[in-house]
């Protein structure tokens, strides 16, 4: 079998930032477009300042990224930050391929044979 996935081959930032349902819901309003804190603000019933700390963690993570203009700092998602989640789930598709190819070879030995059809669709008889 193989060895389990280690979790310093992964930012645990990562993993943080998404377990919050706050902070996954920022990442789907800034999958549309790069928004300032105000406007991620907007979205939720919090302070400013408590979307900023949200938003420093998805940072953290590497889930977002920044971007000054002027006064203003716009936020984006950075959909390559998903990676490392990515590839931690891709070690248990193992498990997935094993069952389904498991389950295929089940249901495959249970079926019955089927008897040929005529082409009028009655079966023939030997």
């Amino acid at each position: 079998m193989p060895h389990s996935p280690r979790s310093e081959t992964h930012p645990p930032d990562v993993f943080k930032a998404l377990a919050d349902p706050t902070r996954r819901s920022i990442l789907k309003i800034l999958s549309g477009n790069e928004m300032t804190i105000a406007q991620v603000a907007g979205n939720f019933d919090m302070t400013r300042a408590a979307v900023k700390k949200h938003l420093n963690i998805l940072n953290d993570g590497g889930l977002i990224t920044t971007r000054a203009a002027g006064r203003e700092v716009f936020n984006a998602l950075s959909p390559h930050g998903l990676q490392p989640v990515r590839d931690w789930l891709g070690y248990f598709d193992q498990f997935w391929d094993d069952a389904l190819s498991d389950l295929k070879s089940a249901i495959e030995t249970d079926l019955p044979q089927s008897n040929p059809k005529t082409t009028s669709g009655e079966t023939q008889n030997d």
